[in-house]
């Protein structure tokens, strides 16, 4: 047993004699009265390699960041207090030179008529125009060949002006005649019209119901007829009664809308009212 105490102290005295490791000299503050400046070492001080010198600076400094330097922050703060400094732009747009935007025109009253338009409730809209209202209905299949409607619409109104029935069409028509009633139609009104009679709409029948003749437009949802028009006042101005002037007018100018376009005067079918299909035939408009 003493030779184990002897030998356990032998092992504590050499643990206690063992070496230390260096200080380092980034925490070591060395001033000046400490170490006097021999020969001896000033030339130790010049064998150390670039990377191991420092400077009485950066010894007598702890390791906090260094402070910003004065000519970057006073640039920085010019920089901000110049109030036409653009900053740094994150947003990937490209910037639009050259446009003077209060020099552009205000819009015409028909524009914004059409802006307030778009941007109305869309609620009620089918064929992606606010102005047609009513709603989608399932594909009209038809046992007879030619008739049907893959994507039918029930319309209830259009620009703003009801229909006296609901009408069974395609987007075709329906966008062609909203567009008859913006622009033609309700102008020549002076914007009074309320209302149009619908006469017909979608049927799977021949043309002007003559046996053995090919299949309407209005078998294929993209025809409508109107017999006549409903004033804010009350008054009614129908095809039948009433073809005046402004009713002539208004039907001519329906040619450039529709492809087709039958009134009084056309083939002794249409005398009462107005005929409008969007057919898909070739050829161009077919006016009467």
């Amino acid at each position: 047993m003493l030779w184990l105490c002897l030998g356990q102290g032998a092992f504590a005295q050499d643990i206690d004699r063992s070496p230390l490791p260096p200080p380092n000299p980034r925490l070591t503050v060395v001033s000046a009265a400490e170490v006097p400046a021999t020969a001896a070492t000033v030339s130790a001080e010049a064998a150390v390699a670039p990377e191991t010198a420092l400077s009485d600076s950066v010894l007598t400094s702890s390791l906090r960041p260094m402070p910003r330097p004065k000519a970057l922050t006073e640039g920085l703060a010019a920089l901000k207090a110049a109030s036409n400094a653009p900053g740094l732009d994150l947003s990937g747009k490209v910037p639009e030179d050259g446009i003077d935007l209060a020099s552009m025109p205000p819009l015409t009253k028909k524009e914004e008529r059409k802006k307030k338009r778009e941007a109305a409730s869309r609620k009620g809209s089918v064929c992606g125009v606010a102005s047609i209202k009513g709603e989608e209905i399932a594909a009209i299949k038809s046992k007879v060949k030619g008739c049907g409607v893959e994507d039918p619409v029930a319309i209830t109104s259009v620009a703003g002006v009801r229909l006296s029935q609901t009408a069974t069409v395609d987007c075709s028509i329906a966008k062609a005649l909203d567009r008859w009633v913006e622009e033609v139609a309700q102008p020549a009104f002076n914007g009074n019209l309320v209302e149009m009679r619908v006469a017909a709409h979608y049927s799977c029948r021949s043309r002007n119901n003559v046996k053995g003749a090919k299949i309407s437009e209005h078998g294929k949802g993209r025809a409508i007829d109107i017999a006549a028009f409903v004033l804010s006042n009350g008054k009614v101005l129908s095809v039948a009664q009433n073809y005046n002037k402004l009713l002539r007018r208004i039907y001519k100018a329906g040619c450039g809308y529709f492809m087709t376009t039958l009134g009084p005067g056309s083939d002794g079918y249409h005398e009462d009212h107005f005929h409008f299909d969007a057919s898909a035939r070739k050829g161009g408009a077919y006016c009467r």
